[in-house]
Order: C-alpha cells, then sequence, then structure tokens
C-alpha cells in the first residue's frame, strides 16, 4: 500500500490505539485519532508533529451513531475501540454485561465499518484493520463475553474481506497478545470468578497464569510499528500478531489452513488464481 490520504483509528486515547495513531502519523498518514473525549488526546497532534506526521483528534464514541464522521479521502480504518467486563462464570454473568461489551466491541466496529466503506471505496481501496486479541486462540475460562466479542469480529472481518477484495479494501485482523496498556494492567487483579467456591481453584489458576505474563509485555510502540508494517504490506494475510506471544500462539493455530481457503474463496470472486 502507498501511503497517502486519511487514517482513522478509533479508541485513540490510550494503549494500542493511540500508539498506532502516532505510528500512521510517523509513516505519513494525515491522521484523525478519534476518542470518547477528545481532551485526552490533547497532547497527540503535538506528539505526531515532534515525529514529523500530521493528527488531529476527534470525538467519536462508537456507541453513539450521530457522532460517527468518515472524512472523505480515507485510505486507512483501526477499529481498535473495545472495552472488557468482570470476568465471571458464564453461568454468573448478568446479560447487562453481554449486552454492553458486543454494542460497543461488535455493533459499535460495525457500525464504523459500514460507514467506512463507501468512502474507502471512493478514495480507491485501502485497508480496515480491527484488533480482537490473541486469547481467541486459547479457551480462556472468564474471559467468554470478551471473547465471544472478539470472535464475531473475526467472523465479521472473514466476510468482509472476501467481499471487499474486489474492490481494492484489504480487510486485517490483529491478535495482540501482552502489550502493556491499561486494559493489561486491569488484568492483573484477581479474577472476579474467585467468589465462586465452584470456580475458585480455576480461577486461581488462570490469575497465576496472568501473572507470569508479566515478563513477556510488548510495548505499545512496538506493537503499533508491526501493526503499521502488516497495514502496508499488500501480500499480509487476514490475521497477524503485534507481539513475540501472539506470533507464536497464531503460528501454532490452523489460521494457515484458514487463510488458504479463504483466499481461494476470494481469488474466484476476482476471476484469478490464488497467490
Amino acid at each position: 500500500m502507498i501511503v497517502s490520504g486519511i487514517a482513522l483509528v478509533t479508541g485513540a486515547s490510550r494503549g494500542i490505539g493511540r500508539a498506532v495513531a502516532l505510528e500512521l502519523a510517523a509513516r505519513g498518514f494525515e491522521v484523525v485519532a478519534t476518542m470518547r473525549e477528545p481532551a485526552a488526546g490533547a497532547d497527540l497532534p503535538g506528539r505526531a508533529a515532534a515525529l514529523g506526521g500530521r493528527l488531529r483528534v476527534a470525538a467519536l464514541d462508537v456507541d453513539r451513531p450521530a457522532t460517527i464522521a468518515i472524512p472523505d479521502g480515507i485510505r486507512v480504518l483501526v477499529n481498535n475501540a473495545g472495552i472488557e467486563c468482570a470476568n465471571l462464570p458464564v453461568e454468573a454473568q448478568p446479560a447487562e454485561d453481554w449486552r454492553r461489551v458486543f454494542e460497543t466491541n461488535v455493533f459499535g466496529l460495525a457500525e464504523v465499518t459500514r460507514r467506512a466503506v463507501p468512502a474507502l471505496r471512493a478514495a480507491g481501496g485501502g485497508v480496515v484493520c480491527n484488533v480482537t486479541s490473541s486469547s481467541l486462540l486459547a479457551p480462556v475460562p472468564f474471559y467468554a463475553v470478551y471473547r465471544a466479542s472478539k470472535a464475531a469480529v473475526a467472523a465479521l472481518g472473514e466476510s468482509l474481506r472476501a467481499e471487499l477484495a474486489p474492490l481494492g479494501i484489504r480487510v486485517l485482523e490483529v491478535l495482540p497478545g501482552p502489550i502493556d496498556t491499561d486494559m493489561l494492567a486491569g488484568s492483573a487483579r484477581t479474577p472476579e470468578a474467585c467468589a465462586f467456591p465452584e470456580y475458585r481453584p480455576a480461577a486461581e489458576a488462570l490469575h497465576a497464569a496472568r501473572t507470569a505474563l508479566d515478563d513477556m509485555v510488548t510495548a505499545p510502540a512496538e506493537a503499533a510499528r508491526r501493526i503499521v508494517d502488516a497495514i502496508l504490506d499488500d501480500d499480509a494475510p487476514l490475521r497477524v500478531a503485534c507481539d513475540p506471544m501472539g506470533e507464536a500462539m497464531l503460528s501454532g493455530s490452523d489460521a494457515a489452513g484458514a487463510e488458504s481457503r479463504l483466499a481461494a474463496f476470494i481469488a474466484g470472486l476476482a476471476g484469478r488464481p490464488a497467490r
């Protein structure tokens, strides 16, 4: 992909979204860094300018369609905004948690993407990059709501890739492992499932496994560099990692087989042989 036009990043106030917005600006895109509260990104334009880039901050809440504005000339959309909830057994998880997480992680993402596709097509094509989670590659207990929402985004991305490839719009899914973000720091808490005697042993084992990750954390800037590399790589597969642990998990999954099947299907739509 040639660097040109606008890149829009959701959830850019902190963590991966913030780092990706700065990396895209440093690479030469005109970046729109969006977030619920623009004050949280007040320093971003200056930091981008110091890197030789251009960036503006805009209010966008994926849960509020009235705030979703897609700029003309968009070439890259990074769907990063996401939330999580209490780590409870499925039988104890309130229905409201499911609705709230899916509203942001799935329905909000889908609405932003739905609105962006015509603008991407009008700009001559581009990339839709969805941030999911490497937790999809392991049966992690007490993360059912979060993992199910990210699995829905993964399935959405597969369909989108098949639909949009003939239009010159490439779809990419990034599956981060342990990245040094506020969300990772929050996951160091004792799982709420520990309050349930039947589930305490599994919850304590999960907590011990999470603690062991502290020596395997990747800095957001490094994760962002890998993500932008994949955005710019026209030959990147559907699913990529942005850290060593995510990379190891992805290489051990059946992603390669799924990718080859998807590539064959897309090639059939486009009337050309699969690469």
